[in-house]
């Protein structure tokens, strides 16, 4: 079977190892299954630099987005408003979240190459009272831009509201210190940073909160706080877990620490993000992000010209080992690169090298 490495925000190239623990069948019911679900849940509590005492985990079966839905349906009551602050594709799904759900929603757009203004969303909070929570994504990979969840956690402190982060691609390659930052609710997924497999998502919340939020889930299965008293008690999800997802996941966090931890690993995507965009730029493709404001987890380029042809390009590419995403954008010609997962400096230039070569087929 012909493979090849993902460049892409997740799913990504995992390694050898973490893939071979899938190979395990577990009984959901065993206590040592359930061990390694509260060791998880522990594990992910550290790495955000918070304390069980104020802070707990939930897993949640499904995709990153199930996650970030099980949040905003579950903890904004029924005459809650949230403020949603976005630039991009994943913010505007929030906004969709909040219709399909009835909940109030004050939303301020910000065009995809600028981050969300921390004025604006000041001056939306004085001028509605009835804001209840705060949301925002961390690094948008529509673009690859890296959002400043920092000052707005410093506004939710201010006016005293609930602050609810999808840190979906960033949690693991970049360091978010969550209870210094005000974050009440993060959310994040297995197959991102921490570079397990796609299965579940995982939220860091603040047990107050958390706690505050029972009888608020508009659903049965995405109720955050449901899902987290079973857990609580003994490390037994409410329903089938997927647990081949969590024995591999297990697997990443300890190849985590061996890395270095989230510091080595934030490092190394820093790094490939650089070598990309140099490498590129000498090819004559351009970022669509300022580098001020360009995340290390995806890169988005603009098309060289106007007859640039993606699909053949993807092709070229795929052939000779790696596999990247389209642009996501409507206003302009774009495809976009991930520098996350077991990838390193020589996959970078190697996809140069194979960029160059496709370049001078079409005679650049």
């Amino acid at each position: 079977m012909k493979t090849y490495k993902l460049l892409t925000p997740g799913p990504l190239t995992t390694t050898d190892t973490v893939k071979q623990e899938m190979l395990f069948d577990h009984c959901t019911w065993d206590d040592d299954y359930k061990q390694i679900t509260q060791t998880i849940r522990k594990e992910l509590l550290e790495l955000a630099h918070v304390s069980e005492k104020d802070y707990t985990t939930v897993l949640l079966q499904g995709s990153g987005t199930f996650g970030v839905e099980s949040v905003i349906s579950s903890v904004i009551p029924q005459d809650g408003c949230l403020l949603l602050l976005s630039n991009g594709a994943y913010g505007e799904r929030i906004a969709s979240m909040c219709r399909y759900h009835h909940i109030a929603c004050i939303h301020i757009t910000q065009d995809y190459d600028r981050i969300p203004d921390k004025h604006k969303a000041e001056e939306a909070l004085k001028k509605h009272p009835e804001i209840t929570h705060i949301a925002m994504i961390h690094s948008e990979t529509t673009t690859g831009i890296l959002n400043d969840i920092r000052s707005i956690g410093e506004l939710s402190r201010k006016y005293h509201k609930a602050f609810i982060v999808d840190a979906m691609s960033s949690f693991g390659g970049v360091d978010i210190p969550v209870s210094e930052w005000h974050i009440d609710f993060l959310i994040s997924s297995a197959n991102k940073c921490i570079q397990g497999v796609p299965g579940f998502s995982f939220i860091i919340a603040k047990r107050s909160q958390l706690l505050a939020s029972k009888g608020c889930a508009r659903s049965l299965s995405l109720d955050l706080y449901d899902q987290w008293v079973g857990m609580e008690k003994d490390g037994k999800w409410r329903y089938t877990s997927p647990t081949h997802v969590v024995l591999a996941f297990a697997k990443a966090l300890e190849e985590l620490k061996q890395e270095g931890g989230i510091p080595a690993r934030g490092a190394r995507y820093a790094h490939n993000r650089d070598v990309l965009i140099e490498e590129f730029g000498r090819l004559g493709f351009l970022p669509y992000v300022d580098k001020a404001v360009q995340g290390p987890i995806i890169t988005t380029f603009l098309y060289p010209d106007t007859d640039f042809d993606f699909a053949q390009m993807y092709s070229f590419i795929k052939e000779r080992g790696y596999a990247i995403y389209p642009g996501k954008l409507t206003d302009k010609d774009t495809f976009r690169i991930g520098t996350i997962g077991e990838i390193y400096e020589e996959d970078i230039l190697q996809l140069t090298e194979i960029m160059k070569a496709y370049m001078e087929s079409r005679g650049n």
